[in-house]
């Protein structure tokens, strides 16, 4: 099992997406128990000194003017717990979870939470031993924190929620029993700082930004197969054009185009031909993927700085006094979300019209459709379609929902930032995604067994074209290609075929 250790470094999420895959040990640095029990002792002073500190001796919400007594105040916290687990629909991905639990482990091990040191021990305790709390997926609009997601994983660390144990939600108490473990008992802060915070729409980014880079690789590896086979210009890719342009995104896509195509035979056969210029959907792949990227990027910067903050409220100082915020509000979170839609969905926007170029017959020099022989056959047509309805349906999924706002708690939260559904919306976009571009990478390889057979491609494109030729049937004419399609999506999911390109010097 890999480490996963927590310190005061900067963190990214690619520290944190592999606990999407599988479990990791998490080690703490020795100076962050130090800091966690210092800053829950500094909790008790304020407390003692007669403070009034939300959630801790208040009610919640709108019924924080409600003063809470001492020998209530732990019953307190077991009822936010219990009552906030009221989230609905089918459980998360248990990826997910695993990279929840990691970032509050984090958040904590700033010192700024007043958590008992006894709660960060039983969330490392639960990740080391791989217990992944059963989380229905709907119930927060990301504000005043992620709120039933995190009840949950609270109600199950507890032991009165549930536990994912081969693939089936069983119960916490029965299984921490028969492992011979402790449920965690609340204490003062520990509830509410349990339930608040972005951990579940920023985990939602995480898994959003590991993918989102492989389709961005993809795309551009994609692409350069669909430039080559349609008989596209290579020239319009030079460094030399799109330097003039200053954004590091079109910059890296018109050289992975280049290098993919670099020593194909294709591309000189057709090098006298009297095309002047493509349509946009290929000679602006640069522009078109390069904006795509540069939004990728800048989302990843925002999701960074949101692991490494501080994720609750009220927060400790070092000073020793108690500090009233919002910092469980997500609408960092919720905007980077909607900017990587945007960005995600038009990859698949531009795939599809590059399909459609195919279908036409690339200006009349293959057959329609990719058809063997057109009427009898209908040859890749509906394919297509499927492609059109996927890349239609990924533009409602792209309208932001972090303009969207609907009060709750009264009206004390009267703005919040809807992070995770602008997150599962997300994830959606980029399931139809790999599914557009795995048409494109069915077509573009069928068209090379078609067309181009006896010419030597890219060095890049041949190596892609090596990974996949098994499963595509060109030759065979009209047949079922709903097999296809999945085999190459799990190839272009998975993305090792694009890391080996990484390796080669063929892709940024």
């Amino acid at each position: 099992m890999s480490t996963l250790r927590i310190t005061k470094k900067t963190f990214t999420f690619e520290d944190f997406s592999p606990l999407l895959n599988g479990p990791l040990k998490v080690v703490l640095d020795r100076s962050i128990p130090k800091k966690v029990k210092n800053s829950y002792q500094q909790l008790l002073k304020i407390l003692a000194s007669g403070k009034i500190v939300y959630g801790v001796n208040t009610g919640f919400g709108k019924l924080s003017n409600i003063r809470i007594d001492e020998a209530d105040q732990e019953k307190l916290q077991l009822n936010l717990v219990r009552s906030h687990s009221a989230g609905i629909g089918d459980f998360l991905d248990i990826g997910i979870v695993r990279v929840v639990m990691a970032l509050k482990v984090l958040t904590y091990s700033h010192g700024h939470s007043g958590v008992h040191p006894e709660t960060v021990r039983k969330l490392v305790q639960f990740l080391n031993n791989d217990l992944v709390p059963a989380v229905p997926e709907k119930g927060s609009v990301g504000a005043s924190g992620d709120l039933a997601q995190l009840a949950h994983i609270a109600s199950s660390i507890i032991g009165e929620g549930q536990i994912i144990q081969d693939g089936k939600a069983v119960s916490s108490k029965i299984l921490l029993n028969k492992m011979k473990i402790n449920p965690l008992v609340l204490h003062q802060k520990d509830g509410i700082s349990l339930v608040n915070g972005t951990q579940f729409s920023t985990a939602i980014a995480v898994k959003a930004l590991a993918s989102g880079f492989n389709i961005l690789d993809a795309a551009d590896s994609i692409s350069a197969l669909s430039v080559e086979t349609s008989l596209s210009s290579r020239n319009t890719f030079k460094s030399a054009i799109h330097k003039l342009k200053k954004h590091k995104g079109q910059i890296i896509s018109a050289s992975n185009v280049w290098k993919m195509t670099a020593g194909s035979q294709i591309v000189n056969f057709h090098k006298n031909c009297d095309v002047v210029q493509d349509p946009y959907s290929f000679r602006c792949i640069p522009h078109i993927h390069g904006a795509c990227r540069d939004a990728i990027v800048q989302s990843s910067e925002t999701i960074n700085n949101e692991i490494n903050s501080v994720s609750d409220n009220p927060l400790i100082l070092r000073n020793g006094d108690i500090g009233f915020s919002g910092h469980f509000h997500a609408e960092h979170v919720a905007i980077a979300l909607d900017h990587m839609s945007i960005a995600i969905a038009e990859i698949g926007a531009v795939s599809e019209r590059r399909i459609h170029y195919f279908m036409k017959g690339v200006e009349g020099k293959f057959q329609p459709f990719l058809a063997k022989n057109p009427g009898i056959e209908s040859g890749y047509m509906i394919a297509h379609v499927t492609a059109s309805a996927l890349a239609s349906e990924n533009k409602t999924l792209a309208h932001p929902a972090s303009v969207d706002s609907l009060p709750t708690s009264g009206g004390q939260e009267d703005h919040v930032s809807m992070a995770p559904w602008a997150g599962s919306k997300l994830l959606t976009i980029q399931k139809n995604v790999l599914n557009i571009l795995a048409i494109e990478l069915l077509i573009a390889s069928a068209s090379f067994t078609l067309y181009h057979s006896k010419l030597k491609p890219g060095k890049g494109t041949s190596l892609l074209l090596k990974n996949i030729q098994n499963i595509i049937n060109a030759k065979k004419g009209d047949r079922s290609l709903t097999i296809e399609i999945n085999k190459l999506k799990d190839i272009i999911e998975n993305g090792k075929i694009f890391k080996i390109l990484k390796n080669k010097g063929l892709l940024e």
